[in-house]
Order: C-alpha cells, then sequence, then structure tokens
C-alpha cells in the first residue's frame, strides 16, 4: 500500500462554500487513492453538502471550534480509522496539493514536517510586525525542537504515526495553538520535527484571517500561544519506532 493511500487529508472549513468543493476535487486529481476529510466547522453555510458532494468525508461539527479543534477531530478520526498519516490542507485554496506527496516522503524520517513558506520557494511575503513575531517565534521553536524552522505559523503540515497518537488527544485548540503549541508540544513529547520548501497561493474565496491592522493584535497573542506551550506540562509518548531510525 501506497503512502497516499495510507494517508488522510484533513480539511478544516468555516462558511468555505465558495472554494471547498473546488479544493476538494483538487486534492482527488492530484492525489489519486488519498482520502479526504473535511472537518465542517460549525459554518452557517452549505460547506458540508458541498464538500459531499465534491466526494470528501465530511464530519459535522456542532459548533466554531476554530483550526485547532477541528484538526483534534481530524486526528482522532485517522487514528480510529488506522490512518498513518495526516496531512492539512486548507480549505481555502491556499495550499497546492502538489506539495503533499514531499510531506509524505519527510514523514518517512519525521513525526512531523511543516511545508514552510520562508525557505526559499515560491513569493509568499508578510510583513510589519506579524512578519516580526514568525521571526521571532521561529527562533524559538527552532531551539525546542533542536532544528532549523523558518515558519512555524504555517498550516500546511504532516504528522506521522506517533504524533497522530500524541496529537488525537492533546492537539491545542486555542488561538494559534494549531501552529507554535503544537509545535512545542511535539517537540518535547520527544517528536522529530522537519520542515520542506513549498509554495504558498492566495485564497481561492474569501478574506484572509489576520488584516493588516490587526497585526499587533496578532503579535501579543502569538506571543501568549508560546507562554501558554511552554507553561503546559511535557507529555510522553508510549514506546513506538522513531521515523528515520
Amino acid at each position: 500500500m501506497s503512502s497516499l493511500e495510507r494517508a488522510l487529508i484533513v480539511m478544516p472549513a468555516f462558511n468555505e462554500r465558495a472554494a471547498v468543493g473546488d479544493v476538494v476535487a483538487e486534492v482527488r486529481a492530484a492525489l489519486p487513492g488519498v482520502s479526504i476529510l473535511v472537518v465542517n466547522d460549525g459554518s452557517g453555510d452549505d460547506t458540508a453538502e458541498i464538500a459531499r458532494r465534491a466526494g470528501a468525508i465530511v464530519l459535522d461539527l456542532p459548533f466554531n471550534l476554530g483550526v485547532g479543534g477541528a484538526m483534534r477531530t481530524g486526528f482522532k478520526y485517522a487514528a480510529e480509522h488506522g490512518f498513518d498519516y495526516v496531512v492539512q490542507v486548507d480549505s481555502d485554496g491556499q495550499h497546492d496539493p502538489a506539495g503533499v506527496p514531499q510531506i509524505l516522503d519527510a514523514l518517512q524520517r519525521n513525526d512531523v514536517v511543516i511545508g514552510a513558506r520562508f525557505a526559499g520557494v515560491g513569493d509568499y511575503e508578510s510583513r510589519g510586525p506579524r512578519r516580526w513575531a514568525m521571526v521571532v517565534l521561529a527562533r524559538v521553536v527552532s531551539s525546542i525542537a533542536r532544528t532549523k524552522l523558518t515558519d512555524t505559523t504555517s498550516g500546511f503540515r504532516g504528522a506521522g504515526p506517533r504524533a497522530i497518537e500524541l496529537f488525537a488527544v492533546h492537539y491545542p485548540a486555542e488561538y494559534l495553538g494549531d501552529t507554535v503549541e503544537s509545535l512545542v508540544l511535539a517537540a518535547r513529547a520527544g517528536c522529530s520535527i522537519e520542515q520542506i520548501p513549498v509554495a504558498m497561493r492566495a485564497r481561492a474565496a474569501g478574506t484572509p484571517s489576520h488584516a493588516p491592522f490587526k497585526a499587533m493584535i496578532y503579535l501579543g497573542r502569538a506571543a501568549m500561544a508560546l507562554v501558554i506551550a511552554l507553561w503546559r506540562p511535557r507529555l510522553s509518548l508510549r514506546a513506538q519506532e522513531v521515523p528515520g531510525t
């Protein structure tokens, strides 16, 4: 069985009716044999029905939990249904599914793999306080994970069996917990982390999560997410083979 057949693409979706159908169709075309789970995060529109018609498995949450809560649901589904890999793909079209095979390849030697926007591929830019926060976060998390990371807030990422076991129970649901805090959680639990360069695209529909005028708020929240991550008790995994050993 190929790594694609053992992988679950998890797509958190909140009011993404304008894009989710096309994204699911693109993923199915680019990754034959892969399973796609759309976690409908309390949408008030017909996101769920459009995703089902496009060929995705859909789980409906009764109200909006945010990306972290939706992803924990996805990890629980993966653990219960025997998937070896989970790859998060945004339902707004920013993530190119052509990068999924590279993430899966890297998961053969690591527990968590980040598709990094600031690693030499593509022309994605972020400026001002938000970019400063990303740089500081990357340096701190790199020290904790003992590997160089440049994009700790990227949502295009994958998890292997050990990380799935951890995240199915403990994946953070707070703001930025799904990115920064989850990496600190994984690193402190003994998971190996690697980043690979990917290119990001503009959203296919909707508006960005962080408008420019919210940049300073983002900076403060990012710092708080890191503090919370370091404050949480260290977790441990059951003895399993570490990828790459």
